[in-house]
């Protein structure tokens, strides 16, 4: 099924929350470092294992989000691509003549 500009940004509206990073657990299983590139540095929140299934959600939206910005892109490139060369068509090359 082929996508339009209007389906993605519909299904980039639907995201409720997003998170940038990566999540990794610590040893005692209680919390998790959540690290994101922050103005240059690398920043680490610790967050409750009980709040990891939530920015899981959130960090999966963030990539989904990426996804679906990228395929917006792409098809609006396409259909530009396509205008351009609708109005400014190829002229035909002028063959070269052989010399014998």
């Amino acid at each position: 099924m082929k996508s339009s500009p209007e389906k993605i940004l519909d299904q980039i509206r639907e995201i409720r929350q997003m998170e940038r990073g990566k999540l990794c657990p610590l040893r005692d299983g209680r919390y998790y470092n959540h690290q994101t590139w922050q103005s240059g540095r690398n920043v680490v929140r610790y967050v409750p294992a009980d709040q990891v299934p939530s920015l899981q959600e959130a960090l999966a939206n963030y990539q989904r989000y990426l996804e679906l910005t990228q395929a917006y892109a792409d098809l609006i490139i396409q259909q530009t691509r396509k205008k351009r060369t609708e109005h400014f068509p190829k002229k035909p090359s002028k063959k070269h003549r052989s010399k014998q």
